[in-house]
């Protein structure tokens, strides 16, 4: 099954290998400093797989995303919940270049929506880095709250918790 989402800019779509290449140029550059990885392009390449791989296993998991009229993507977003994390993840990562454009905002917004409305999902988190400024304007902007009580993915890590529509906070 190869789903799709489609907003008024993006094409969110299940990772390819052509993908790999964009992703392993971020997981390489100082842009991942917030992530949370090694750096180099076999730990990127493993990540990318498991990322890939979660689709086949789960259903769902990150969406590559493009801009309409490209099949290239500019970043990857969307949720997944890997063994070991606490709780479901919308999670986001936008390649250089990218960023400043909405882009990040319409495509996280576009894949939580599509999580609360398929698999009828309540509350997602974001794990964020606590010196990752943009990731936690882009938590906020997208209505999530810090959430303290949550268990945090790394130690000393955030937690923004999404609450979907008509869900208790």
């Amino acid at each position: 099954m190869n789903p799709v989402i489609e907003t008024e800019r993006l094409i969110l779509r299940r990772p390819k290998a052509q993908d790999l290449d964009s992703y392993l140029n971020f997981i390489t550059s100082e842009r991942a400093q917030y992530v949370g990885r090694e750096r180099s392009r076999f730990d990127g390449w493993k990540c990318f797989s498991a990322e890939a791989g979660h689709w086949d296993l789960n259903g769902f998991g990150p969406w590559a995303v493009t801009v309409k009229g490209s099949d290239s993507s500019v970043g990857q977003i969307g949720v997944w919940h890997p063994e070991g994390f606490p709780e479901r993840e919308l999670g986001w990562l936008i390649w250089e270049g990218a960023e400043g454009k909405g882009i990040a905002f319409e495509a996280a917004e576009a894949a939580r929506d599509h999580d609360y409305q398929v698999y009828g999902t309540k509350t997602l988190v974001s794990y964020i880095d606590p010196g990752n400024a943009r990731s936690i304007r882009l938590a906020e902007r997208l209505g999530a709250v810090l959430d303290t009580e949550a268990a945090p993915l790394d130690p000393g890590g955030l937690v923004y918790r999404h609450t979907a529509p008509g869900e208790a906070s």
